[in-house]
């Protein structure tokens, strides 16, 4: 199927093209969602007398989509979860969660605009990216804590997951102090 581009697709090409894609992306994605037009000679002259209001529609998208990158971009959010020691969550932070946070936060942001290869099922600070529009990109910071204070360690660097360790040989001589503490103390 062929297609006119109404507005910029990642990895297909820019407004204005006709490019040739599958009948279901096509159809179920790009029509649907109104990002392109069936490359008809009817649509292909209703998009050139359209091409000036579709090119100023998209400058002022991006102009709003740039105003809240600035804000936006490097934003860090903490959610709260439980997890087992080795940090593995005992559920999933979704697109959904994401979105819900940054709203929370005052920005408005839809889940579909949230880039997230598999939900993230780990703690730690994640990187994830937004796309505010075709051409406007931002990353977010998403700290996942099982704790407040946790969360704040984790942002000095901190590695919570770690578990102490214990050099067997000190343990050994803490243990034979006390003992002869111990010893000492009975002998009194």
């Amino acid at each position: 199927m062929e297609v006119i581009l109404l507005e910029r697709v990642a990895k297909l090409g820019q407004m204005g093209e006709t490019v040739r894609v599958r009948d279901g992306y096509g159809r179920n994605y790009l029509l649907a969602r109104g990002k392109a037009l069936r490359a008809t000679e009817e649509n292909k002259k209703r998009f050139e007398n359209q091409r000036a209001q579709l090119e100023a529609r998209n400058l002022e998208l991006k102009r709003e989509a740039d105003s809240v990158a600035e804000t936006l971009d490097g934003h860090s959010v903490v959610m709260l979860r439980q997890s087992g020691e080795s940090g593995v969550l005992y559920g999933s932070v979704s697109t959904r969660d994401i979105a819900e946070a940054l709203s929370n936060d005052g920005f408005s942001v839809d889940r579909g605009q949230i880039t997230l290869n598999a939900p993230i099922k780990t703690l730690g600070l994640h990187s994830v990216p937004v796309v505010l529009h075709p051409e406007v990109s931002v990353t977010v910071t998403v700290n996942i804590a099982r704790s407040a204070e946790e969360a704040e360690r984790q942002v000095r660097g901190e590695d919570v997951t770690a578990r102490e360790t214990f050099d067997l040989d000190d343990l050994g001589l803490e243990v034979g102090a006390a003992l002869a503490e111990a010893g000492e103390d009975d002998d009194r």
